[in-house]
């Protein structure tokens, strides 16, 4: 939040009236629809680069950087709808990315396996870090002390890397030769590890030993004692509360499981919660955390709300065909889908669990040229997604909330 020469009065008319325009998203009146085109292959990933604050002085700027197959990556002002600069042709496809808000520095890896860091404002390139085969995963952790990166193979070795220079801190055979999946806690104290569907236990590692190795001892992690993971996701609201899909070992349906996890000093994983997903319920293959007690799942057309405890708490079916990326933070959930639209859902938090109510589409462009969304991010006065064309190629869709600039005009 910035309030700049703004009286509280003045930010929370403005703030009062942007939540009212992201639920109420009435095209022209509540948001401005952009095309944003300008890559000239498919954009594999996105991210906002800009920090996610709210300012209502009209400085406002929401900043995106994007990965291509064309072998750039490139940072777009989202409100105005053009490119802000683009790198030149890198050696490889650019398969994936990682962006440091705080930092202005956006990480990028290509299909080979180099990864590049970047200066946000200018796109300058930083430094680079060659691995040795392809890149599988790549994990931003932002400690407010020390920011890092973690890098995972695609034969299964973890790699920690300074920010911004890309100096190896250490490396660790996670899953020796199976691509492993990355996930850092909102505090960045802890990474899950895990390999799809391998009878190898997930591994939880304490980030500290993976920044400050000790000579002749291994990294500080733990097993959990669960088969076949196949998704996870972190509690955002608790510093070590994390949710693991996976099969369960006496009938091999498929259950979510909670731990939660103790200090480096004790390496005490508990479990909290655990329950048996319906048996009518596809595989989900989307997995969100809220607050401490909520999971949201995606399934095929379904988007369905669970507490850690079992509880169903809702499911909706607003789109017509598979969904395909899901968005989550603490006002309201965006979800994607290949019938070239996009879900908005705010969160009503006066129950003793958040009731997450539908409340619109934002249509993509004409279905002649498009195949459908493909990934949605947002920040606090925008969202953002990929939209697929059926030659190949995709752009960036883009939704800007209008608030008024002022006392007297923040308020319909």
């Amino acid at each position: 939040m910035t309030l700049g020469t703004q009286t509280w009065k003045e930010y929370y008319l403005c703030r009062s009236e942007l939540e009212f325009r992201m639920e109420s998203g009435r095209p022209e009146k509540d948001f401005i629809c952009k095309a944003i085109a300008g890559h000239n292959g498919g954009i594999d990933e996105l991210a906002y680069i800009s920090t996610n604050e709210c300012r209502f002085d009209g400085q406002e700027k929401s900043v995106v950087c994007t990965v291509s197959s064309d072998s750039t990556v490139r940072a777009w002002d989202v409100q105005e709808g053009t490119e802000i600069w683009s790198s030149p042709l890198q050696p490889a496809a650019l398969v994936n990315l990682a962006a440091y808000p705080r930092l202005q520095l956006v990480v990028t890896v290509d299909k080979q396996g180099l990864i590049k860091t970047w200066k946000a404002e200018n796109g300058r390139e930083w430094a680079s870090f060659s691995l040795p085969t392809s890149s599988y995963a790549l994990q931003a952790c932002d400690h407010p002390e020390t920011p890092f990166l973690l890098v995972a193979s695609a034969e299964g070795v973890m790699y920690t890397l300074t920010v911004p220079q890309l100096q190896l801190l250490s490396w660790t055979s996670v899953f020796p030769s199976s691509p492993t999946s990355l996930l850092c806690s909102p505090d960045s104290q802890w990474v899950f590890a895990s390999t799809q569907d391998s009878d190898l236990g997930p591994k939880v590692f304490y980030t500290q030993s993976l920044r400050c190795v000790v000579e002749d001892e291994p990294p500080v992690s733990s097993t959990l004692p669960v088969l076949l993971t196949s998704r996870a996701c972190w509690a955002p609201d608790e510093t070590a509360r994390l949710m693991v899909m996976h099969r369960n070992s006496d009938n091999m349906r498929l259950a979510i499981t909670t731990y939660e996890l103790g200090t480096k000093q004790s390496q005490k994983v508990q479990q909290i919660a655990s329950f048996l997903l319906p048996d009518n319920m596809m595989p989900p293959h989307l997995m969100k955390g809220h607050g401490s007690q909520v999971v949201l799942l995606v399934s095929g057309l379904e988007l369905v709300l669970f507490t850690i405890q079992g509880l169903q708490l809702a499911a909706f079916q607003d789109h017509q065909k598979p969904i395909t990326s899901m968005w989550v933070d603490q006002s309201r959930v965006l979800t994607a889908s290949f019938d070239l639209s996009l879900r908005v859902y705010v969160w009503n938090k006066e129950n003793k669990f958040p009731v997450l109510k539908s409340c619109y589409h934002l249509l993509g462009g004409s279905h002649r040229w498009a195949s459908g969304f493909t990934h949605v991010e947002s920040d606090s006065m925008s969202i953002v997604g990929i939209e697929a064309r059926s030659i190949g190629t995709s752009i960036l869709r883009s939704y800007c909330f209008n608030v008024q600039h002022g006392s007297d005009d923040c308020v319909d």
